[in-house]
């Protein structure tokens, strides 16, 4: 989120990471780009926001925007969806609680569709989001909400996430309008560009380095265990292993079942990617491999500037902490930062804020 909003003008004070990978990245970028940004290596919940106001010599309406993506695990539509139950559904309300110290000008939260059907403490469906929007009033903001579309903003990849978005009265904040559509919506004279496929995004990388190369990017990098480069051969680009139950051998199949259309998939260089998310990763379109972290940036809209840091799992590895497939997963496409943060922008100029 923030490569976006710093594209869309702002100057990002300070982050809050739990994760030590997910730091070493931030930190990273904050050194190559000569950046005064502050990484911070905590538990929110043991934040302070009147900590950062002192630190930050900042008083409290000064800050123009505050914005976060809360961990999603408890509001995934394919986890157990325990919503507040579990203490990482808790979390999103942290940005109610730094909001109400730090009073922001404008917030920018960023969630998955399960949210909108996440049960309260009472079992009410969509009940956490009337209680986030009921909070955000009470702080005196005007809250809106939308799903939007990766794709329509020229991301190689289908991803609908929830966006909040909270401004002081009068809120004029208006959504922004997709900049491409789906292909048979782009056929008119005065039409959106197409969506941005695979094939394109993956354009002029060269080949990747084995996990052994030298003077290597560091994210474009192939351990692809042998295993896996047998399992995936012979399955056509943008399929996936199980709908190849009928024409390759029982063993390579495996256990695979008709619900699984994410495991051994392969991506199409016609379309783009389906959405990249932490439990698997995807295959090359015609080569037999896992695409790259640098791969899945390209998928993601990162500029090739950016590093990640951090191991590079195989599937069959084990990492606690987030590997880079899974920072790139976890994380908002910097087009769609960069368009919400414009347009809060927008609203922040008119209103004098």
């Amino acid at each position: 989120m923030d490569i976006g909003v710093q594209e869309a003008g702002y100057q990002i004070i300070a982050c809050l990471e739990f994760d030590p990978h997910c730091c070493e990245t931030l930190r990273a970028a904050t050194a190559r780009e000569r950046r005064s940004t502050d990484v911070w290596e905590a538990d929110i919940r043991d934040v302070d926001p009147k900590e950062l106001l002192t630190k930050y010599n900042l008083e409290p309406g000064e800050l123009d925007l505050l914005c976060g993506g809360p961990p999603c695990q408890a509001f995934s539509q394919i986890g157990k969806q325990e919503a507040l139950l579990d203490e990482r559904g808790l979390l999103l309300f942290q940005m109610t609680r730094f909001a109400r110290v730090l009073k922001p000008k404008a917030i920018l939260i960023e969630q998955v569709k399960g949210l909108l059907s996440a049960k309260d403490e009472s079992g009410e469906r969509g009940g956490v989001l009337r209680k986030l929007l009921l909070e955000l009033e009470k702080l005196k903001y005007v809250p809106k909400w939308k799903v939007l579309n990766a794709a329509d903003y020229g991301v190689a990849q289908v991803r609908q996430r929830v966006f909040i978005v909270a401004t002081r009265k009068p809120n004029g904040f208006e959504f922004p309008l997709p900049t491409n559509a789906r292909p048979d919506e782009s056929l008119s004279l005065f039409a959106l560009p197409p969506y941005k496929t695979v094939g394109e995004a993956l354009l002029f990388l060269p080949n990747p380095t084995d996990r052994n190369g030298i003077g290597r990017d560091c994210c474009h990098v192939d351990v692809t265990p042998a295993g896996d480069r047998r399992r995936i051969e012979g399955v056509p680009e943008g399929s996936h292993l199980a709908a190849q139950k009928h024409r390759l051998p029982r063993e390579q199949v495996g256990r695979l079942t008709v619900k699984d259309t994410t495991k051994y998939l392969r991506a199409s260089r016609a379309k783009p990617s389906n959405t990249l998310r932490c439990g698997e990763i995807f295959f090359h379109p015609i080569e037999n491999r896992y695409l790259t972290p640098r791969e899945y940036m390209r998928l993601h809209g990162y500029p090739d500037s950016y590093v990640l840091r951090g191991p590079i799992r195989s599937r069959s590895g084990r990492v606690r902490s987030l590997d880079q497939h899974r920072q790139v997963a976890n994380s908002v496409p910097p087009p769609m930062a960069k368009a919400l943060a414009e347009q809060i922008t927008q609203v922040l100029d008119a209103s004098n804020l």
